[in-house]
């Protein structure tokens, strides 16, 4: 209660008639919770929306400094109007409520040329230099931070969800990590958002969906890694499944905007298409494994059961994507043989997986 105060009163200079209760928008997997501030209620004229992030549980540093810097460097996140980092709150330019993943639901034919505006965006973000925020550089995609990522899916979801004992993992099941680990650091480092996919992506204006630029939110985590990263999150989806050979262009259209940058700036060495789809398959595994060990943990940890029924399609990105290497057929074999089956009958006993699903998978 005594917070709450403290948010009002630091909201009332942008207030037109005190608020008794502000409109909930949709969170996501983090602590902190959104309010929309209507127009009329604004003093800007517009709405606004309010980010509620307490500091015992978020770390609002990162978000604020991201968000001022790439701001001003023309990427399209919302500009921070105001902000009190020891109370934990921020006032946001109001990016509306209509995602990318609702957007192409009820314009289907629309979806290619959005993918391409989103995929042009993304290599916008790509040509950041790490330090542009002074007060927040990115951090590194390490070694470490990877191998960190990936413990995610050992500890969570394998012997955490599945109950299955960590012993009976593959032999090459660490071998097969450390070859995911090399293929990321291979890569050329770029500025990623790490979480850029259908629902962190906002259509501003559904009357001309390919003119305007997507909105781009909950880039927070950013960090400094492998090219084909966040092209990973976005073409192979944990919420959307979309056929192959629609991925496949989509690749190569993104392969071709990274070459032309490449010759662009010089500050990239060119790479063929065949070893940027081995890139972004490797990558690709890294991150679902990733995935499935966070969406387990929100539901074990955070008790967060939506994310439950998006498994199924992150461990069917997985798997096809092993499939393509006939390399890694051990570890082809333990997720056909026990892995899903293990899982659907997890499934089978928790009906709570059709509970509402929320916005973000990390």
């Amino acid at each position: 209660m005594a917070r709450s105060k403290r948010i009002n009163t630091w909201l009332k200079p942008w207030l037109t008639t005190p608020i008794t209760q502000l409109i909930t928008v949709a969170g996501d997997a983090s602590f902190r919770s959104y309010y929309r501030i209507t127009a009329p209620q604004s003093t800007t004229g517009r709405s606004l929306i309010l980010m509620d992030a307490p500091p015992n549980k978020e770390n609002s540093h990162s978000f604020i400094s991201l968000a001022k810097a790439w701001h001003q460097q023309g990427i399209n996140v919302p500009q921070v109007l105001a902000y009190d980092l020891t109370l934990g709150v921020a006032l946001l330019e109001d990016f509306g409520d209509t995602q990318l993943m609702q957007c192409i639901q009820t314009h289907p034919t629309q979806a290619d040329a959005i993918y391409r505006q989103a995929l042009k965006q993304l290599m916008a973000i790509q040509q950041l230099p790490s330090n542009l925020s002074c007060e927040h550089p990115l951090p590194h995609y390490s070694a470490a931070l990877l191998a960190q990522e990936l413990a995610l899916f050992d500890d969570w979801f394998v012997t955490g969800l599945l109950k299955i004992a960590p012993e009976t993992l593959p032999t090459s099941w660490p071998k097969f990590k450390q070859q995911l680990i090399a293929s990321a650091l291979e890569q050329p480092q770029v500025s990623v958002h790490r979480d850029y996919h259908s629902r962190n992506l906002m259509v501003l204006d559904t009357d001309t969906l390919t003119a305007n630029p997507l909105g781009i939110i909950d880039f927070q985590d950013a960090v400094y890694g492998p090219c084909t990263y966040d092209a990973v999150s976005l073409i192979r989806d944990c919420y959307i499944d979309w056929p192959v050979a629609t991925q496949q262009a989509w690749l190569a259209y993104f392969h071709q905007l990274y070459c032309q940058e490449a010759a662009a700036s010089n500050s990239k060495t060119p790479v063929s298409l065949k070893e940027f789809q081995r890139w972004f398959d490797w990558m690709g595994m890294q991150r679902h494994i990733k995935v499935a060990g966070i969406f387990a943990r929100l539901w074990l940890r955070d008790n967060k059961a939506g994310y439950l029924q998006d498994i199924p399609l992150t461990l069917q990105h997985l798997l096809s994507a092993v499939k393509a290497y006939p390399e890694l057929n051990a570890i082809q074999h333990w997720l056909t043989d026990v892995i899903i089956p293990a899982f659907n009958v997890f499934l089978q006993a928790h009906p709570l997986q059709q509970q509402g699903k929320e916005n973000s998978d990390d």
